[in-house]
């Protein structure tokens, strides 16, 4: 991120209304109507932060405790002590507290017989936030009542809020093996910035709106890649296809003068954390933004910066690393004349099959960037046995057998996890469920589960790819292979897995055509 960050504060222009905000949920539980109807009445008129309030109403302990199943938003409650027991609204607290685990609800004890409930042993033992007598409860104390209890629900839902989005952060920039990492870190800085800024969002704390946008010059395109509130469906959109003429407008301007842009309820932060890369956060708020809110976010995102560059660094990293795999994989099938993309869709079918089986993302993916070196050890095969167009003779065959444990014995001489992960699947692709493979003769569980993956995947590509040897089988002859072959030569699971699954698998054939 650029070290200026001056704030330009915008000529003042009329806006598009801002949409109400939801109103904050007050359950009444009382077994007197006239209860139900003075609280109502006393409080009709009752705003905090420009929003109102919805009453919810229970004339039972029991029904109260159906009606917090379903709203764990619930803000206050005025829960009266004796309804159809004595000790009707304490077994309420108690369950709201120990059973819900509610602890952002602020309990408001009410009793019009106070020698059933004392104020002193109550307020001990049970959780609750204020204890009134119903003979205290005048407009004016309800009103006191209702505002300090309303703020205390705020800043503990602010709080809550806090946690949860710091705690999205963490996660989502530890999981760096996921495909879509950076879009899942960009999400969480937004939700975690909503909290940052003690406002509610709409998609998980309320009210407010975010965007997170990203141009790249290479591509001369600017596209929403992550969202909350109401442009959630923006994602993976252009600027201009889905996002109201107001919120363009001051974007482009931030992407203009290179710089943030406030302007009441609107913050746009920019950042350029690559040459090739310019980066915009747009939040919108139900109250205009002061100078320390916008400070704060600045100081905010100065941090964010620091991870989100080393992520990018990262990501192009592996990106790299991954390319050199492929082209290391592609290096060896040229040498066999095997021209097109086999290693490539080895690596697609082994991620597909290896989610489908129920393997971890990471193990997955640590998979498909080491499959594409299933044939490593084809380096030190002589060129007149790789290149030979007929039959292998069974001498000539047994050479062409010690490329598994010549890849296994190069490729595990590193302590990096992918070209350890790729030792075995050289080593162990071409052994068979029933023992007859080669170069150990392992047999069913014992061969790993990456070399038991990319076996199936190296075969079903071969079998539909055209060699100097060969022309690409037909589909149902594969499939009829496969089917044969089922615990004999292949994990029966994963055959069973692949032949459910044909359409995703001829995909990426198709995705993947080999080079005419």
């Amino acid at each position: 991120m650029p070290e200026d960050l001056d704030l330009i504060f915008a000529p003042e222009e009329s806006l598009p209304t801002v949409q109400r905000a939801p109103a904050w949920k007050v359950l009444i539980v009382d077994d007197e109507q006239g209860v139900h109807d003075v609280t109502k009445l006393a409080l009709r008129k009752f705003v905090f932060e420009a929003r109102e309030i919805e009453f919810i109403h229970a004339f039972s302990a029991k029904e109260a405790m159906e009606i917090l199943e379903h709203h764990s938003d619930i803000a206050v409650a005025f829960v009266d002590v004796v309804m159809e027991n004595d000790s009707a609204g304490l077994d309420l607290i108690r369950h709201i507290r120990d059973e819900l685990k509610n602890s952002l609800i602020r309990l408001v004890l009410r009793t019009g017989q106070p020698g059933e409930a004392p104020e002193r042993k109550v307020i001990l033992d049970f959780d609750i936030n204020d204890y009134k007598e119903k003979s205290e409860l005048t407009s004016q104390k309800l009103f006191s009542t209702m505002l300090t209890t309303l703020r205390s629900y705020r800043d503990l839902e602010s709080l809550e809020a806090n946690r949860k989005g710091l705690r999205r952060v963490i996660e989502s920039s530890s999981e760096m093996f996921r495909p879509k990492m950076l879009q899942g870190f960009i999400q969480a800085v937004l939700e975690q910035l909503i909290a940052v800024l003690n406002v509610q969002g709409n998609s998980l704390y309320g009210f407010c709106d975010s965007i997170a946008i990203e141009r790249r010059m290479s591509k001369n395109k600017i596209e929403v890649v992550a969202a909350t509130g109401k442009y959630v469906d923006a994602i993976g959109e252009d600027l201009d296809h889905k996002l109201p003429e107001d919120v363009n407008l001051i974007i482009r301007e931030a992407l203009d003068c290179k710089s943030v842009v406030v302007r009441d309820e609107a913050y746009v932060g920019y950042f350029k954390p690559s040459p090739e890369r310019e980066d915009i956060i747009y939040l919108r708020s139900n109250k205009p933004l002061s100078e320390d809110d916008a400070d704060l976010v600045k100081l905010f995102l100065q941090n964010v910066a620091i991870a989100y560059e080393n992520i990018l660094l990262r990501d192009e990293i592996e990106g790299t690393q991954r390319d050199m795999v492929y082209m290391l994989g592609e290096a060896i099938e040229t040498r066999s004349k095997e021209t097109g993309n086999h290693v490539r869709r080895v690596a697609e079918y082994s991620y597909l099959i290896a989610i489908g089986l129920g393997l971890s993302e990471r193990e997955a993916e640590i998979l498909k960037v080491a499959s594409p070196l299933h044939d490593f050890g084809k380096i030190g095969i002589p060129d007149a046995i790789l290149h030979k167009p007929g039959r292998l003779k069974e001498d000539e065959f047994e050479i062409m057998k010690t490329h598994a444990i010549m890849g296994y014995q190069l490729l595990q001489r590193s302590d990096r996890e992918i070209l350890k992960s790729a030792a075995i699947v050289a080593g162990e692709h071409h052994e068979k469920w029933d023992g007859s493979g080669y170069p150990e003769g392992t047999s069913g569980e014992d061969i790993h589960i990456y070399g038991r993956i990319v076996s199936i995947a190296d075969v079903f590509d071969a079998l539909g790819s055209r060699r100097s040897y060969k022309e690409p089988w037909p589909l149902s002859r594969i499939l009829a292979l496969l089917e044969r072959e089922r615990g004999t030569h292949f994990d029966p699971t994963i055959v069973d897995w692949v032949l459910s699954h044909v359409d995703e698998m001829t995909e990426i054939t198709d995705r993947y055509p080999d080079h005419q």
